[in-house]
């Protein structure tokens, strides 16, 4: 006799055809972005330097559903709808009476969501007629999407990758340049941003902060030959995200259950939106009650520890003012930690959403990461990427509280990536060269003193 059914699959029929645009719902809306020479609201003017108008529109956009390009959603379905899953072998190994289910976007062809973006990303820059596009990239999940999708589009991509990442993640750096990226281990010495870091501290091992601020300048500098792409952060690109969770609604509904909580992993906030975006809708509008748990490293705490203030997204100050909980421009992440999920601050529609008590936040230490993900890899054969190993981890911490309350428990999770590029945090973890580690608080408190003095529009007066 078979047991249950563990795998929920969609006709291609069923990519979604709309983006949904959490704004429309929010019951506050997002604090305005500011120039960072003015410190008044940015309009597009302001961003048309940096990227095409149809995204700047996306980025502003009080709509709720936004059209998805046919051209897009015919690049989807290279990968689209992805599969869920139930994890029964997982419940079984844990002893738990939770139900514990998966959205797995490592089947797109490099390997994480990122690709979501990237292709819609690519198009409108290819339409505008910019030859190419230049980024950051961490632990390199978003330059291997962007670095594919400039292939599909024709476009040239140029691709600055945190350091410690670049010599930490030689195979992600290979398939960018399989794709024909140029790719930079930031900081650099040629722009003006990595050279006065690097005149600081010639020794640093970099952060997305310094290298965002390298690919903003070249960008800016281009003559409207380059645009600017980012994996993560602004609100466009958390609007392209949110096909993982429509998806998701009509996967929950096929397994004839619909979630209590759902879990993501949170460094700029993308999947963790993607996801969670379309289940908020139904809580604001449908009277839904379920959780949303945003699981992020200790080693890098941006929800749980940083400040809810105006701050530059990147290190050199190139970039407008966003409201964020932020670490400081100027954090600069420990080494030690192999996964991403290394921005110093946080999307502003996240921050929004945990500001107004939508969603919690959790900071995991990086054993019980790694824990949790062999007991998955264990169970149900997947090899996690270390970033969604934080929501695995976080799954896990809910499904034992279940257990503990004796209670049933839908749990939904974002595996938004594999690890089939990060075995050396695996070979690392089962040598026992991988440690805990707090970001310390004066470091925080050092980074956080830089942050620029500016009237916020949003307080009292």
């Amino acid at each position: 006799m078979f047991g249950p059914i563990t795998r929920f699959d969609l006709h291609q029929s069923r990519i979604p055809r709309q983006w949904y645009n959490i704004q429309a719902d929010l019951p506050r809306p997002l604090p305005p972005v500011l120039h960072p020479g003015t410190h008044q609201p940015v309009g597009p003017d302001d961003l048309a330097p940096l990227f095409p108008m149809a995204l700047i529109g996306q980025e502003v956009s009080q709509e709720r559903w936004i059209d998805v390009p046919d051209e897009v959603r015919e690049c989807l379905k290279l990968w689209r709808p992805t599969p869920l899953f139930r994890a029964v072998r997982l419940e079984k190994a844990l002893d738990t009476p939770a139900h514990i289910y998966f959205k797995y976007e490592g089947v797109s062809p490099s390997g994480s969501h990122k690709l979501n973006t990237a292709i819609a990303q690519a198009y409108y820059n290819k339409r505008e007629g910019v030859t190419g596009l230049t980024t950051e990239t961490g632990a390199g999940q978003w330059g291997t999407a962007l670095s594919q999708a400039c292939k599909f589009y024709g476009l040239e991509c140029i691709v600055y990758m945190v350091k410690v990442s670049y010599q930490q993640k030689p195979y992600r750096r290979a398939i960018m340049q399989s794709f024909g990226s140029t790719v930079y281990a930031s900081p650099t010495d040629n722009t003006e941003a990595g050279r006065s870091i690097l005149a600081e501290d010639p020794d640093t091992t970099g952060s997305l902060g310094i290298a965002i601020s390298e690919a903003v300048e070249v960008a800016a500098k281009s003559g409207g030959k380059y645009k600017y792409a980012l994996g993560s952060v602004l609100n466009h690109v958390l609007l392209h995200q949110t096909v993982i969770g429509l998806e998701a609604l009509e996967q929950m509904e096929m397994a004839g259950e619909y979630p209590d909580v759902v879990v993501g992993c949170t460094g700029g906030g993308s999947n963790f939106a993607g996801l969670v975006s379309p289940f908020l809708h139904w809580n604001l509008t449908r009277g839904k009650k379920t959780r949303f748990v945003a699981a992020e490293p200790a080693a890098c705490p941006s929800l749980t520890r940083g400040t809810y203030r105006y701050d530059f997204g990147d290190t050199v100050g190139m970039t407008p003012l966003v409201k964020m909980h932020t670490l400081g421009s100027s954090f600069v992440p420990a080494p030690v930690h192999f996964g991403g999920l290394r921005y110093h601050g946080m999307a502003s529609i996240i921050c929004e959403m945990y500001d107004q008590g939508l969603i919690e936040a959790v900071a995991l230490p990086q054993l019980e990461i790694f824990s949790g993900a062999m007991k998955f890899l264990q169970s149900e054969g997947i090899v996690p990427a270390p970033e969604p190993s934080h929501a695995v981890a976080a799954a896990i911490r809910e499904a034992l509280a279940a257990k503990e309350a004796g209670e049933k428990r839908v749990i939904l999770f974002n595996l938004c990536g594999h690890g089939h590029f990060d075995m050396a945090a695996y070979d690392a973890y089962l040598a026992g060269n991988l440690n805990n580690y707090e970001y310390p608080q004066e470091k925080i408190e050092a980074a956080l003193a830089k942050l620029p003095d500016i009237k916020d529009p949003t307080a009292a007066s």
